[in-house]
């Protein structure tokens, strides 16, 4: 599902319930920093980093510890950049060699409505105008969840290339399904602070895609170097 979403140059694995890579050993250094959380948190993060070694094998790349960096960003071998997801039973890493891609994020979400209260703190005015056009449209859709993942993957691909914080409200999120077909689309996103320096430009829009199928929603955010 997440593969479907991203270029040819990115490399995606995915772990679904009964793969053995949730209970796959850890490599050292992993296994302390979830030494105190509970059995599910652990499970999550042997399964996404088993994910991405999978991904590194594929690349070329000989597999190896991803510890955790600032604010919790996972530390990709040199001339790598990725990123990692995980909900219930699903998990998925996606990794391309910095040389074809600038920075990349993607998340996986249950496809079901947030939480209440969840979306009045993290969607601006006209992210909710645009959600309530689409849930009149499509109602059997939660747009809600997409838009929350498509925030997520936002700030996954700005963080590598900014170092810094990207609250919900500096980025306004367009979703736009395909013609005919509610299970799919696209996503762009203004952001509303300065944009990172990617080269010679300033890059003040991410666009990505969005799916929704078998209960999960996933979406993936791109950002090439020119």
């Amino acid at each position: 599902m997440i593969e479907e979403l991203l270029p040819e140059s990115v490399v995606a694995v995915e772990a679904h319930g009964d793969d053995p890579l949730w209970d796959a050993p850890l490599y050292p250094g992993e296994a302390a920093l979830v030494e105190r959380a509970v059995a599910k948190r652990r499970r999550e993060f042997t399964a996404v980093r088993g994910c991405a070694r999978r991904a590194m094998e594929k690349l070329g790349v000989p597999p190896q510890a991803i510890l955790s960096g600032e604010r919790g960003a996972p530390r990709w071998p040199a001339g790598l950049i990725g990123s990692m997801t995980h909900c219930d039973g699903y998990g998925a890493a996606a990794l391309a060699r910095a040389d074809d891609l600038a920075s990349l994020g993607i998340d996986a979400e249950p496809h079901g409505p947030l939480p209440d209260g969840v979306g009045p703190s993290v969607f601006l005015p006209a992210e909710t105008e645009r959600l309530a056009r689409l849930a009149g449209q499509r109602p059997a859709v939660h747009w809600d969840r997409i838009l929350f993942s498509a925030k997520e993957s936002v700030y996954k691909a700005w963080f590598p290339l900014t170092r810094a914080w990207l609250d919900f409200s500096e980025a306004d999120i367009t979703l736009d399904p395909s013609p005919g077909d509610a299970s799919h689309g696209t996503l762009r996103a203004e952001l509303l602070v300065p944009g990172p320096q990617i080269g010679e430009r300033r890059l003040q829009v991410f666009d990505g895609r969005w799916a929704v199928r078998d209960g999960l929603v996933a979406t993936s955010v791109v950002v090439p170097h020119s």
